[in-house]
């Protein structure tokens, strides 16, 4: 996916309800998880994200720094992230719980 013609999100954006459900592409710009939901806000704020299964069936949900991820809005307005984590170093990180 072509990501120059996305716009970043401002600050002000940041918001669980903007947020969860957001696609998350990695560092191969495959598609790696979902936003589940987000513990936090700024720079001290997790996503928690739902990496591998098959719709959601068998996911693994894994706590990822805001910081570590830049969400944008495409041109259709859907949101999206990307990351610098490729699918299996997030699917290596310990199963965030509740």
């Amino acid at each position: 996916m072509d990501h120059t013609n996305h716009v970043r999100l401002t600050t002000t954006e940041l918001t669980p309800a903007v947020l969860e459900g957001a696609t998350v592409y990695g560092a191969d710009d495959h598609k790696v998880g979902k936003v589940d939901h987000i513990h936090g806000v700024g720079a001290g704020g997790k996503a928690i994200i739902d990496v591998g299964g098959f719709l959601g069936i068998g996911a693994k949900p894994v706590a990822v720094p805001l910081s570590d991820l830049d969400f944008m809005r495409d041109e259709d307005g859907d949101i999206h992230a990307v990351t610098a984590w490729t699918k299996d170093q997030l699917k290596d990180m310990p199963e965030h719980h509740h």
